[in-house]
């Protein structure tokens, strides 16, 4: 017996709305991973000035679209590989949201728990930063400053891959 009593109307079925296809998957960008050619003193600055600008931020992870690690300054037990990895995770979701909704590329998500926050910012197409906080983090004061660091690591990075010819 199936659970369901033959008599029931089944329920309606889903159907493909229009014609439409999905888009053609797009390639991940060279990871960065791994590369010393990065400049990481000044990637590792511009990671800290954030840190300590914003109240309640236990750390930065600089990670690629692919969620390997770059580089942090996570100040917490938190395995930066494994926030490296979620980033690149809540890129992909925010990343397909806004195809599907037409909205756009990916530019941010927060994500809020009991005990804190994750919020990810697009940094370049190959790069993410993402920003790990306590329930107490200023979140507005984070989105202030958080992009205006996404942008200036992003100008980091395109030093780097036009000195190198990669990414982009």
């Amino acid at each position: 017996m199936s659970g369901i009593d033959d008599t029931q109307t089944p329920l309606p079925r889903r159907t493909a709305r229009g014609t439409g296809t999905l888009p053609q998957p797009r390639r991940l960008p060279p990871s960065l991973s791994g590369n010393t050619s990065l400049p990481y003193p000044a990637i590792r600055q511009e990671l800290s000035e954030l840190r300590l600008q914003i109240p309640g931020v236990h750390g930065c992870v600089l990670g690629g679209v692919d969620g390997l690690l770059i580089t942090h300054n996570l100040q917490t037990d938190v395995d930066p590989n494994d926030l490296a990895a979620l980033a690149a995770t809540t890129y992909g979701l925010g990343r397909q949201v806004g195809l599907r909704l037409g909205q756009g590329d990916f530019q941010q998500s927060t994500v809020r728990n009991a005990a804190g926050y994750l919020s990810v910012y697009a940094v370049a197409p190959q790069a993410l930063l993402a920003v790990v906080g306590e329930d107490s983090i200023n979140v507005a004061r984070l989105h202030l400053h958080a992009p205006a660091v996404a942008g200036r690591l992003a100008g980091l990075l395109s030093q780097f891959s036009d000195a190198t010819g990669q990414g982009s």
